[in-house]
């Protein structure tokens, strides 16, 4: 289906009814936020002039709602926008002292605030007070960017809305282009927008109804007309395709072995970054087309693309597929080199004496031809996002060329607004990111009541976490709660059988395919078993060894293989028992294999050391509420070899430790954050942690 084809969202009536003022803005801003073809994550600004009453005056005045500094119009709540008396705003065209001083002009909006809101203003305040409409919407959509990133945007976009709809060149957004809105809108009355050359449209409404419609039908207006000039005209999209995308299965085993080394090599001062793979449509008929080079290299025209985005991507050829270990690093090494040079030198091309520090020179997107697009950045959400702005940008170089010519911003526009100095102010205001943030771990029974819980203690941290777990209905729901919880992004599940080597590398393979990569291996999946020696049979023996024994060691060594591709450390835990220390009665061949799961970190911590990867043990003991591993014959097994009801066991456990304490699930996931967190066990390595409330027989030695 042609999505250009697809209604947009209808206005209901009905609940509009139900609504103030402000939340009918509110309204139309979600509705409009709904829809990528209206405009992007964070892009675009919605806003409403209300009367209400003044909390000192008691006079009724005319107050500003528009959507606050860095908000999105489509998730944003109530409180998402600044409130700015009209009055005040309109008083300060009185300060200004022209463009070359425009940035001070933001320091004047706090003294506009209406009612003490505490939700800064955006840049964007001023084009909205200045037009003198109740309702104005500034959106970014790719059908009237594409318009506006023509060649010969100007006359066409005269053409495209027989004039209804204005046109301004390029300017930076700000308190000049808000001035020189206002004064071409009264220089051309009965305008119902205004197209700013390769940037986005303002529209606006007497009602936000009448706004709403106003906006989304000048925007289905572009669509029709491009998609009919792009019938008549014939022209093959982006020249044609070059070449055909690589069959899933052999996509996603180059995506396996090269994603772990990209991701590695793009970390930048030790911090971690994750990925985000787009394999859609749009992106494939780009990266395999006969125009990929020439138009990569033109970088993005629309501000709000650039600033996520970077100027241009970097294009990996096709002959770095087939590379492996040191090869593959070597020839990712050397475009992402080049790459961060010629970022550099554009840098230096383009910097003004106060612009702020060279930042982070490694690209944000990066287009696989016969594969995609991968996205990077510090968390899952920014690097998804950054992959639809790309989405939008390819969607507006593709219409524009298809009539026109795209051209993009020229160079130094683009770097003042990603160095822009109001720009800068946002980042340093930006909250100091958790401890796990950029980081993935995989978690072995990740559907089971301990791994639950270790899961819920790294992503509270900021972690993404990969759920592994055998049982895939009990893996779907786990995963579905937890994704509910702390955000889609962060949370995948993968079904894997420990003990089945082919299943545990294609675990691996999903997660550096969905995040990249792997920085935490949490190896949990278990069993538990009892039976007197002389009634142990070879099969029990076997089961014990190959999910706890040989289990650990396929999912330790598929760990070690990617931490050691990405290069930068990592750290295994591997949940024990407190029977790996001290053996029980009738529990040989688990007490046999937890003293293996022991050894093996042992001997992790040991090869792990020279490239920065820790191993580390800790060891529960009796955590009986919420593991699965007590809901079978395990809980019996343990009650009748120590002689006591089964629903005493609890109380068996925690009487006999040192603290008489009970050991919970959360207990466990809170030992393993300390060795999954670089900043709390950083020097730690080859170490047991005991979780037991006290085993005076399980001292470690």
């Amino acid at each position: 289906m042609n999505p250009s084809a697809t209604p947009f969202p209808r206005w209901d009536d009905a609940r509009a009814a139900t609504l103030d003022e402000a939340g009918l803005l509110l309204y139309r801003s979600n509705l409009l936020g709904s829809d990528l073809r209206i405009t992007n994550y964070g892009g675009g600004n919605t806003s409403a002039k209300i009367w209400q009453t003044d909390p000192l005056t008691g006079q009724r005045t005319e107050v500003l709602w528009v959507k606050g500094s860095g908000g999105d119009v489509g998730s944003m709540k109530l409180d998402g926008f600044a409130t700015l008396y009209m009055d005040k705003l309109r008083a300060l065209k009185g300060l200004y002292r022209g463009l070359a001083h425009e940035d001070e002009m933001v320091g004047y909006l706090p003294h506009c605030t209406f009612n003490l809101n505490s939700r800064a203003a955006s840049i964007d305040t001023p084009l909205h007070s200045s037009l003198p409409y109740a309702h104005v919407d500034h959106m970014h959509p790719d059908a009237v960017i594409a318009i506006a990133a023509m060649a010969n945007s100007e006359a066409l976009t005269q053409r495209v809305f027989e004039g209804t709809v204005g046109w301004l060149p390029w300017l930076r957004p700000g308190y000049e282009l808000g001035q020189r809105l206002a004064e071409y809108n009264a220089a051309h009355p009965g305008l119902r927008g205004i197209v700013l050359a390769g940037h986005g449209l303002f529209s606006w409404g007497d009602t936000s109804k009448a706004c709403y419609e106003n906006t989304v039908d000048l925007i289905a207006r572009a669509q029709q007309w491009l998609a009919q000039e792009r019938s008549a005209r014939g022209t093959p999209v982006f020249g044609g395709a070059a070449v055909q995308s690589l069959p899933e299965a052999e996509r996603d085993a180059t995506l396996a072995r090269l994603l772990p080394v990209l991701r590695g090599l793009s970390a930048e001062g030790g911090a971690h970054k994750l990925l985000h793979l787009n394999t859609s449509p749009e992106v494939l008929e780009f990266v395999n087309s006969q125009d990929l080079a020439p138009l990569a290299a033109l970088g993005t025209s629309c501000p709000d693309h650039f600033l996520r985005t970077k100027i241009r991507p970097l294009v990996v050829p096709e002959a770095v597929y087939g590379l492996s270990g040191a090869e593959l690093k070597a020839q990712l090494g050397a475009l992402l080199a080049a790459y961060r040079a010629d970022y550099a030198a554009y840098y230096e091309r383009c910097q003004r004496p106060w612009s702020p520090a060279l930042r982070d020179p490694n690209p944000v997107v990066v287009l696989l031809p016969r594969i995609g697009m991968v996205t990077i950045a510090k968390d899952k959400a920014t690097a998804r996002i950054a992959g639809e702005f790309y989405v939008n940008a390819i969607n507006v170089m593709r219409e524009a060329n298809a009539v026109d010519r795209y051209v993009g911003l020229p160079e130094q526009e683009c770097f003042d607004i990603e160095y822009w100095l109001l720009e800068e102010a946002k980042l340093q205001r930006m909250p100091k990111p958790k401890p796990l943030v950029g980081k993935v771990a995989l978690v072995t029974g990740g559907a089971g009541g301990i791994g639950q819980a270790i899961a819920k203690r790294l992503l509270s941290e900021g972690g993404c976490v990969m759920l592994a777990d055998i049982d895939q209905e009990a893996l779907d729901g786990v995963t579905s709660d937890l994704a509910q919880a702390h955000g889609k992004d962060h949370v995948r599940g993968v079904r894997c059988d420990v003990t089945d080597e082919a299943s545990v590398i294609a675990a691996f393979d999903r997660a550096a395919i969905e995040f990249g990569g792997v920085d935490i291996l949490v190896s949990n999946a278990g069993i538990a078993s009892a039976a007197p020696i002389d009634e142990t049979s070879l099969a029990l023996w076997n089961k014990n060894q190959s999910i706890l024994a040989t289990g650990y060691f396929l999912v330790g060594r598929e760990a070690f293989k990617v931490m050691k591709a990405q290069g930068t450390g990592g750290s295994m835990v591997m949940i024990a028992s407190k029977n790996g220390m001290v053996a029980s009665a009738q529990a040989t061949a688990y007490c046999a294999a937890k003293a293996a799961e022991i050894q093996l970190s042992r001997s992790f911590a040991l090869e792990g050391a020279p490239l920065g990867i820790r191993s580390n043990v800790v060891n529960p003991d009796a955590v009986i509420r919420g593991s699965k591993i007590w809901t079978g014959k395990w809980s019996e097994e343990r009650a009748a070899a120590n002689k006591i009801p089964e629903q005493d066991l609890e109380a068996f456990y925690r009487d006999r430790s040192l603290l008489k304490r009970s050991v919970f699930p959360e207990d466990i996931a809170e030992a393993t954050y300390f060795f999954a967190a670089e900043h709390l066990s950083a020097k730690s390595t080859g170490n047991i942690l005991n979780v037991d409330a006290g085993n005076l027989a399980a001292f470690t030695r």
